[in-house]
């Protein structure tokens, strides 16, 4: 049987809390949300944006939460609760109290991942492959921000091998407290590129943000950068002045410590070859495009660099697939027959990931009489450099040689202008109408791709295509169809 994550009285240390009530002696997890609570969970009673934890701590009670920690200026309208309470100040401090004693104890060799693009990916990537080598931990999404690092920490079992953090922000000064708490050992930044611009000035200054994450590497740590991004130098000189004495670098680039020496894209994902070491590591990947195979060298050098074994987590990678919205393929059926393929890229886009989707694009080979499809709606937070930004797309839009583009949103009136003459495209203003105008242009071999924000919604765009166009399976001697909609994990 394992040994409990916390007792309570840790957790009334390690928070500077006041107890009240019988501590327990076993509590099994950390959680924010009622509604994902498991029991024997310790339940923070954080404030958010939206909602103030201390409105659902009976519901916290009933999901069997076996403590609370709630803020002393709230404990006056509490009432009964019934459960023992562990009253602080604030309580999102308190939480992150808990995770720098979680560091504290830990035993784990510590990645931290950030980068514009390819940071949920490459973490999820490096727990695949570390979890085949020993106990890793995680968060199962992208708990990146002020309150998702601390609570991913302070999940963290004190006999993990490995942990696996990511780190993200909009603003200067948000990555800085955060990785000051996690302390990694090796320090991964995917790619700079304009994602959030409009909260920035330059692209130098986003790579002056993210490298703050160099400020908590513990000494002899490294320093993990793109040999292919225009501004690993820049970084490079940050983490020198941040301490960080080890600098390695993943790409194409001649030198790259962890680097590209061939490429093979399939109809299913791709295979490749890395140099690592001096030895030449092969890999397959279940899942398509060349942006994957950046983020696989990330990966088996960050694994390298943690004391994991290379040629197992490159046999590792093989089972590896991308998340939900980055790259996932559907075969779909049309009313009429004959069969089309989805490439569901929804899950977010910036100028960067925009360009690898339309080179995954480029790479997907259409069915006989088939056309490549584009459907792609605004990027978000680029601020006064929106219009141009967008516009700029026409280049890699002609390099992927689609059929037809179809655009959705304001943002995307600078590219509508763009394309004039160059291509046959259409613009829409809102998803719906742009899915209406597919659902008439489909025909049997056509390939379309999906790229927008995520706040754009065009993974309901995927989700209702998926649903309509998943035909049951015809039924033999009279019995019924399946009902199965085959949209698959």
């Amino acid at each position: 049987m394992s040994a409990p994550l916390w007792t309570g009285d840790d957790i009334a240390k390690a928070t500077g809390g006041r107890p009240v009530g019988a501590m327990p002696t076993a509590v099994t997890g950390v959680s924010i949300d009622t509604r994902t609570l498991e029991p024997g969970d310790v339940f923070f009673a954080i404030k958010g944006d939206a909602f103030d934890g201390h409105a659902f701590l009976r519901q916290a009670a009933a999901a069997g939460a076996a403590m609370l920690v709630v803020s002393e200026q709230k404990l006056p309208a509490l009432g009964a609760i019934g459960l023992p309470l562990v009253v602080v100040d604030d309580v999102l401090t308190a939480l992150e109290r808990l995770g720098a004693a979680a560091r504290d104890r830990a035993t784990a060799r510590i990645v931290a991942v950030t980068g514009s693009v390819g940071k949920t990916t490459t973490k999820d990537a490096l727990r695949h492959v570390l979890g085949a080598q020993g106990s890793v931990h995680a968060s199962a999404a992208s708990f990146n921000n002020h309150w998702g690092v601390p609570l991913t920490l302070a999940r963290l079992p004190a006999d993990a091998r490995f942990a696996v953090f990511e780190i993200g922000m909009n603003h200067p000064d948000e990555i800085r407290p955060l990785v000051k708490l996690v302390r990694p050992h090796v320090a991964v930044v995917t790619l700079i590129a304009a994602a959030h611009l409009g909260f920035f000035g330059s692209l130098e200054e986003i790579a002056a943000a993210k490298a703050e994450i160099f400020e908590g590497v513990v000494p002899g740590g490294t320093a993990v950068l793109n040999a292919d991004d225009p501004l690993t130098a820049t970084l490079a000189d940050a983490a020198r002045a941040a301490g960080v004495t080890r600098i390695t670098t993943f790409g194409e680039a001649e030198g790259a410590d962890y680097r590209l020496a061939g490429f093979r894209p399939s109809a299913s994902g791709s295979r490749f070859v890395a140099r690592i070491d001096g030895t030449q590591v092969e890999v397959a990947l279940g899942s398509g495009g060349r942006h994957l195979v950046q983020n696989a060298l990330a990966v088996l050098g960050a694994a390298d660099l943690l004391g994991a074994d290379v040629d197992q987590a490159a046999q590792a990678l093989t089972s590896w697939r991308a998340g939900k919205g980055r790259g996932e393929r559907h075969a779909l059926t049309l009313p009429g027959g004959g069969e089309w393929t989805l490439i569901d890229e929804s899950y977010n886009a910036n100028p960067a990931s925009m360009r690898a989707a339309l080179a995954l694009l480029a790479q997907a080979a259409p069915g006989p009489s088939g056309r490549r499809i584009a459907l792609l709606g605004d990027m978000l937070e680029l601020g006064e450099f929106s219009s141009g930004l967008h516009a700029d797309l026409a280049g890699p839009i002609l390099d992927a040689h689609p059929d037809l583009v179809l655009l959705s949103g304001p943002e995307m009136r600078g590219l509508d202008g763009a394309l004039e003459r160059l291509v046959r495209h259409e613009w829409h203003a809102s998803p719906d109408e742009l899915r209406e105008s597919l659902v008439g242009h489909l025909r049997p071999g056509d390939v379309v791709m999906a790229k927008a924000s995520k706040s754009i919604g065009f993974s309901k765009i995927v989700d209702d295509l998926i649903r309509i166009h998943s035909a049951p399976v015809p039924a033999a001697s009279g019995m019924p169809a399946s009902s199965d909609t085959g949209q698959g994990a």
